[in-house]
C-alpha cells in the first residue's frame, strides 16, 4: 500500500558537515559540472559514479539546502543505509524529532562500541523537508531486522529501480516513530535548517541523552 510522507519529516546531520554547499548557487546542470570541476569534486571517483547513477532531472540545485539534500545521495555510508545500498544513498527522515534522535543515537552508540569508548557526544543540526510523492510501505520483518540489511538492500534498490518515490516503515529503534526512505531528490522539498542538539549515548545503557544548544554549534 503507497501513501504520502509525514509532513513534515525530521532529519538530523552531524553539524561538522557544512550546510551550504556548491549545489545551492548553481542554476543549471552545466553550471554544476563547471563548478565541481573547479571546486575538484570530479577528482571524488565515488561522488562522480554517484551523481550519473541519476538522472539528471532528479538532481536538485539552484535552491537552499540543495546540497544538504545531494550529499545524502552522494556520499553514501560504505556499508549503505537500510534501504540504499553503497552505490547510492537516499534521504531517511523520521515522523518526529524523537525519532529522528533514537535512530542517530542507536548508531552513534555502535560507534562507541566499536571504539571501546565508555561515552560518546556528537553535536547534530536538524533539519525538516516535506517529502512529495507516495511511499510504498513496508512491514515485512524480515525486512526490519534490528542488524543486517542485507535483504532490506537488495528489496529496497529494486523499488528504486522500479520507480517508487520511496519507502515508509515503522522505526525500528523507537516503535512508536516511522520513518521514510526518500529515493528522489526532486521531492525533498522545503527543507530548513532549525535548532542544533547535542546527543550523548554510552555502549552500557540505551538512554539517549539530547540537549538543545542555545547557540549553533560549530
Amino acid at each position: 500500500m503507497h501513501r504520502p510522507a509525514p509532513q513534515p519529516s525530521h532529519r538530523l546531520i552531524p553539524s561538522r558537515f557544512p550546510p551550504v554547499g556548491l549545489f545551492d548557487t548553481v542554476a543549471t546542470p552545466a553550471d554544476l559540472e563547471a563548478v565541481m570541476d573547479l571546486a575538484g569534486w570530479t577528482n571524488d571517483r565515488l561522488v562522480r559514479e554517484r551523481l550519473g547513477r541519476l538522472p539528471e532531472s532528479d538532481w536538485v540545485f539552484g535552491r537552499a539546502n540543495a546540497s544538504i539534500v545531494m550529499a545524502a545521495f552522494l556520499h553514501a555510508a560504505p556499508e549503505g543505509g537500510r534501504f540504499n545500498g553503497p552505490d547510492l544513498g537516499a534521504w531517511y527522515g523520521a515522523e518526529a524529532l524523537p525519532t529522528a534522535v533514537a535512530e542517530v543515537g542507536h548508531h552513534l552508540r555502535r560507534e562507541a562500541l566499536a571504539r571501546g569508548a565508555l561515552q560518546m557526544k556528537r553535536t547534530y543540526r536538524s533539519y525538516t523537508a516535506r517529502l512529495e510523492g507516495r511511499y510504498l510501505g513496508v512491514s515485512d520483518s524480515s525486512l526490519l531486522a534490528p542488524a543486517g540489511y542485507a535483504a532490506s538492500q537488495a528489496f529496497g534498490e529494486e523499488q528504486r529501480s522500479a520507480g517508487e518515490d520511496g519507502l515508509i516503515y515503522r522505526s525500528v529503534r523507537r516503535t512508536e516513530g516511522e520513518i521514510v526512505c526518500a529515493f528522489r531528490p526532486r521531492k525533498v522539498l522545503d527543507v530548513v535548517q532549525a535548532d542544533h542538539y547535542a546527543i550523548t549515548v554510552r555502549p552500557d545503557t540505551p538512554r539517549i541523552e539530547a540537549r538543545r544548544l542555545a547557540t549553533p554549534g560549530p
